[in-house]
């Protein structure tokens, strides 16, 4: 076991020292599987992306889907996908999400539009339900940290 341990470490500066960037998904098979997201995500080396929380606004600054949840995340998916493609990544690269919604009933419609947007390797995620956000309006709120 220290070996294999050993060997991971040993590859993971190497590719370090190459400049290159190192993402490790893990989902120990001590807890329960996860439902579109990865338990752990480690990364080293690469480039540290923080992408600031995006609601569902249009680049007028319009709120998009006024009552329509599906709407709205899919517009917040979008802007992070932006605002990732101005920082030269893709949602591939996110290893990190936080959500806040108004309503955690809506969690399932949450997840569906996700699983579009993340097809494979999912990132960490944390979904928190929060009384209101800033405009009274908006349903869904989301951040992202990614490394390229």
């Amino acid at each position: 076991m220290r070996l294999v341990s050993l060997t991971i470490v040993f590859s993971a500066l190497s590719a370090c020292a190459q400049g290159q960037t190192v993402v490790r998904r893990s989902n120990p098979e001590t807890m329960r599987p996860p439902t579109g997201y990865t338990h752990a995500v480690s990364a080293s080396g690469g480039r540290t992306i923080y992408i600031s929380g995006q609601v569902p606004v249009d680049k007028e600054g319009k709120v998009v889907g006024v009552g329509d949840f599906t709407a709205q995340t899919r517009q917040v998916f979008e802007n992070v996908k932006a605002a990732l493609a101005a920082a030269d990544a893709t949602m591939a690269d996110v290893i990190k999400v936080s959500i806040y919604l108004t309503d955690a009933s809506l969690i399932a419609k949450f997840r569906e539009v996700r699983d579009e947007y993340f097809k494979s390797d999912p990132p960490a995620s944390t979904a928190v339900e929060v009384r209101a956000l800033l405009r009274p309006e908006v349903m869904v709120e989301m951040d992202a940290i990614t490394v390229k």
